[in-house]
């Protein structure tokens, strides 16, 4: 049940409350309407202390059950105290790999709950609303590094940190949530409604095809003309024109035209489940968490090179794998809760969907906000990282083509990641065109 706004919470105070005891005044409900339009706050205080006094208890009781939902209804609830923590080692300049540290572990548990205000506010919106809310919310830690990563002119971490979060969606969310699904439904034949994944892979292989391009154009008249890299920006703007008008086509078919491909299970789900925090709340505490996580996501970009350095491992690893996973979380607990109750379409939904919206809506963002900034940014993400990508998404869309599922196409996809993992961890790659 959704708390009350605190206009309402008033209202029914000042309906139900009796007079006061003091014997000279009475409460507002007893007083003339002239009287009641010239009472003050002070006034109120000092003739209606229980009024006030309920007002305050009916806050407290409010503020703590949503604390109670919002901070400590997940698991993940231990990593909380990581943020003042951060906090305190960036006042006090304790070390920059502790800094970054602390704040990748406190944007963990942030990341979770903004997924889950965001489907409480999507109660109220209604579905059309709520989708767009998911869409633009569900990636909010990949989107602020990002742009933070923009700001301070470095490319490659953005190309890096988001190139990482659609692999960890396709062979580490996806390919756990097989494997654990299929591990717990042995006896059972999962199968899933190929609509979905065929429109997702489709959209996937229109953004391999703008990442593939910039390659290709660099390698085929590499030497030939001076301004290459000149050529391989503009393409790659366009392509990111290109990408988001696609994006805006998927989100319209998504919610409009075909949205049945995409409700599947998910509108029995929502059916049984209400909204735990009113509206506003909800709101006020997504603003919260939202401005933390800018401020973690600036220490994680201003102290990734320092950790790189101190710990002896690559920025790339660190971008690729680390940054991903924490920023993926909500997605990888949900995909694999709904896995182990053989709700394969809704797995799929939040692990390619969120891939989906890295790639056509946020990586294309990134080089249109890029442009507007002054910076060159394009979408040739370099042959090793480029060809990760390209065989992820052709191993998913082979892995999903047949709409039935075991824990072995999990197990592959699982494999996958880790192999790329250990590629990118003894790969060490150079931070260039970074001023």
């Amino acid at each position: 049940m959704a708390h009350q706004t605190m206009e309402e919470d008033l209202n029914i105070l000042e309906m139900n409350t009796e007079p006061c005891n003091n014997s000279n005044a009475k409460c507002a409900k007893t007083a003339p309407p002239q009287a009641q339009n010239n009472l003050t706050s002070s006034t109120v205080t000092k003739k209606c202390p229980f009024l006030v006094t309920k007002v305050h208890r009916q806050m407290l009781r409010s503020f703590t059950a949503n604390l109670k939902e919002v901070v400590f209804g997940t698991k993940l609830a231990v990593l909380f105290p990581a943020v003042p923590l951060a906090v305190v080692a960036d006042f006090y300049s304790l070390g920059r790999p502790w800094i970054f540290a602390l704040s990748l572990l406190g944007l963990t548990p942030l990341a979770e709950r903004v997924s889950f205000l965001t489907e409480q506010i999507a109660y109220y919106t209604g579905p059309t609303v709520g989708g767009l809310l998911n869409a633009t919310c569900g990636n909010a830690t990949e989107m602020i590094i990002s742009l933070l990563a923009l700001h301070q002119n470095k490319v490659n971490v953005v190309k890096f940190s988001l190139l990482g979060s659609i692999l960890s969606n396709l062979l580490l969310v996806l390919g756990s949530s097989l494997l654990c699904g299929g591990l717990a439904n042995l006896r059972k034949e999962q199968i899933y409604d190929r609509k979905q994944t065929d429109v997702n892979s489709l959209v996937l292989l229109l953004g391999l095809l703008c990442h593939l391009l910039p390659l290709m154009f660099r390698y085929a008249i590499a030497g030939e003309y001076p301004s290459i890299a000149t050529s391989t920006l503009q393409m790659s703007r366009a392509s990111s024109i290109v990408m988001l008008l696609a994006y805006a086509g998927y989100i319209f078919f998504q919610l409009k035209t075909h949205r049945q491909f995409f409700d599947g299970q998910e509108e029995d789900e929502n059916e049984e489940e209400k909204a735990v925090i009113g509206f506003w709340s909800a709101f006020t505490w997504l603003v919260g968490m939202t401005l933390i996580i800018s401020l973690l996501s600036e220490y994680v970009v201003a102290t990734i090179e320092a950790a790189s350095d101190s710990w002896g491992i690559s920025v790339s690893f660190i971008s690729i794998i680390l940054l991903p996973i924490v920023g993926n979380a909500a997605e990888h607990a949900g995909s694999i809760i709904f896995a182990f109750k053989n709700k394969l379409d809704i797995s799929l939904g939040v692990a390619m969907g969120s891939a989906t919206q890295i790639s056509m809506f946020v990586v294309p963002l990134s080089v249109v906000v890029a442009w507007i900034m002054g910076i060159e940014m394009d979408l040739d993400f370099n042959l090793l990282e480029t060809g990760c990508l390209a065989l992820t998404i052709i191993v998913t869309a082979f892995t999903l083509q047949d709409g039935t599922s075991h824990y072995m196409k999990g197990m592959v996809l699982f494999l996958c990641y880790i192999i790329i993992a250990a590629c990118f961890f003894v790969h060490k790659t150079p931070l260039i065109n970074e001023a």
